[in-house]
């Protein structure tokens, strides 16, 4: 085959990757011109405005929420220095380890009317039952903001730590030479010109905030993902849930737009490497930015975890004294085993067609450069964006009419009905979480190839190296740390996922992030701090060493 032939290939084979999988968003959308079914007439007239006005007041809560954390984190970790500063630096990230939904199930059980807290509170002032205080509801719209809010603000810290710490002392010294005190360097100079990036975060924060199912419907929220759901099972209805999976395509969509009109006229530009200093800060000023930094990490990570590791040996010293051959009575040591093992085998499948179909496209890419491979690979990044529900229905419908299609055939031939062969079946599944994280391979390979320069190709090939010994013998040795980035980080997601999950496991199939769920919404969180544990402890992994990278120590400059 010569080299020509090659790239045609791996260009017609990366083309058909990314329709394959931009399919199922295809299908979401023809539902709109369908005919209704007699669901969404009454999805229209009842509920559908709360879905609307819920899921924009949640936005809003936690984009605003998540972009002063992460922002005023990010400043004051880039811009000052303090004892325990290197540490809270990479530890504000641990958060992205935590799902907004364990910590729903932790934070419930901290404060609800029977938790530790009230109880404190009754027995300390003597009141005898809710009426005679206000506390807040946990279980409520805006405990589900809390939540998400916790959970998702190191997007919005990662993105703007680095734009802060990229612009130059320069940027500061000419803002000096107009007079500019501390307050207006932040608000006129530094905040501007780091404005991509935090509004690149936040979208981020709104699109992981439409995509979330466990913490609306375990708090009771009526959002977009609920309404899916209950169109789904509830209502029996595949057309009203696609088109209410269409409207919130829509809400993406925008978010999107928000995202790419901040940044479409950002250009800055700085000839000058040296970064700026830190300023020492000492005494109450250090205790103050200690205080601002460990706040969002205490309520975002540590405070969930330690209520988990105390559900969960709670649980377990509590079977102990019962019983000895069951592992609490969330399930016995078999049960817990198979769970993990379903969790742990589909996670790596899935990381591993990933990262070998992420190489793909990026090389592709590389190879052949130009318009459709650029729209074809931009079009596949979309897929992080879509929430898991989306997803669902939008390969469900398809792959549903396909499979009846398949069984008639099969029937025909084999003279006896065989059932559904697709629907229910692990490969669905992977097809569904590789539409979800596919992007996340691919653009990490793609920063990989970035570093490779295309001299270094035309060196080896005028050395008499064929393609495949370009790609075996260069790229894959200098990919290797950006391949098992890109394969971690799928790894975990998948994990984490519970929406795309929920819809689309097959029948008596249980992963963590599922048995978790329903133990939670059978108000069994004591039960559940085992699994929920478990899904943490892995997270820990790549959200540690990618913390760890990207902090990078710089100077000090006195006061």
């Amino acid at each position: 085959m010569t080299a020509p032939t090659r790239r045609a290939a791996t260009f017609w084979l990366a083309t058909g990757v990314a329709i394959t999988l931009l399919l199922p968003v295809a299908s979401v959308l023809t539902s709109i011109v369908q005919a209704d079914q007699g669901a969404w007439q009454h999805i229209r007239s009842t509920t559908l405005t709360e879905l609307v006005g819920n899921s924009v007041m949640l936005l809003t809560m936690v984009g605003l929420g998540a972009a002063a954390i992460g922002t005023g984190a990010a400043w004051i970790t880039a811009r000052y220095d303090w004892w325990g500063r290197r540490t809270l630096e990479w530890m504000l990230v641990l958060p992205l380890a935590m799902p907004a939904y364990v910590m729903a199930y932790t934070y419930t059980d901290l404060l609800q009317y029977a938790g530790p807290v009230q109880s404190a509170l009754r027995e300390t002032f003597g009141w005898q039952a809710k009426a005679d205080y206000w506390f807040f509801d946990i279980r409520s719209l805006g405990g589900a903001a809390t939540m998400l809010t916790c959970a998702l603000y190191p997007y919005v810290y990662l993105l703007a730590r680095v734009a802060f710490l990229e612009r130059s002392t320069s940027f500061i010294e000419v803002g000096r030479t107009f007079g500019y005190d501390r307050r207006s360097l932040l608000f006129r100079l530094t905040l501007p010109l780091a404005r991509p990036a935090i509004v690149a975060g936040t979208a981020l924060v709104m699109m992981e905030t439409l995509a979330d199912y466990g913490t609306v419907s375990y708090f009771g929220v009526n959002t977009f993902t609920t309404g899916i759901f209950n169109a789904w099972f509830a209502q029996g209805d595949r057309i009203a849930a696609a088109k209410l999976a269409s409207m919130l395509l829509g809400f993406v969509a925008i978010v999107l737009l928000m995202e790419s009109h901040a940044r479409r006229r950002a250009r800055f530009a700085d000839a000058e490497s040296r970064p700026a200093r830190r300023t020492q800060l000492q005494g109450r000023a250090a205790l103050a930015a200690f205080a601002a930094c460990s706040l969002p990490l205490l309520a975002g990570f540590l405070l969930p975890a330690t209520l988990l590791v105390r559900l969960a040996v709670g649980e377990l010293m509590s079977d102990t004294d019962s019983t000895s051959d069951t592992f609490g009575s969330l399930f016995h040591p078999s049960d817990f085993a198979q769970l993990a093992w379903n969790s742990f085998s589909i996670a790596t499948l899935t990381a591993a067609i990933a990262v070998v179909l992420g190489l793909l496209l990026a090389y592709a890419k590389r190879r052949t450069p130009g318009m459709v491979m650029t729209v074809a690979n931009r079009a596949v990044g979309l897929g992080y964006a879509i929430p898991g529900t989306v997803i669902a229905v939008g390969v469900l419908i398809p792959v549903t009419a396909l499979d009846h299609q398949l069984a008639d055939a099969i029937g025909i031939v084999l003279g006896r009905d065989v059932g559904l062969v697709l629907t229910g079946g692990f490969a669905v599944l992977v097809y569904a979480y590789l539409i979800r994280f596919l992007a996340i391979g691919m653009q990490t390979c793609e920063a990989g190839f970035a570093k490779i320069t295309l001299s270094m190709d035309s060196a080896a090939r005028s050395l008499g190296a064929s393609d495949r010994e370009v790609v075996r013998r260069i790229h894959l040795p200098l990919l290797r740390t950006s391949l098992i980035t890109a394969g971690l980080m799928v790894f975990v997601d998948v994990m984490k996922e519970l929406p795309a999950t929920l819809v689309m496991r097959p029948f008596n199939f249980d992963t963590l992030a599922v048995r978790t769920y329903h133990l939670a919404k059978d108000e069994r969180l004591a039960e559940a701090s085992i699994a929920a544990l478990a899904i943490v402890l892995v997270g820990l992994i790549p959200v540690v060493v990618a913390s760890r990278a990207i902090t990078r120590p710089t100077g000090a400059e006195p006061r």
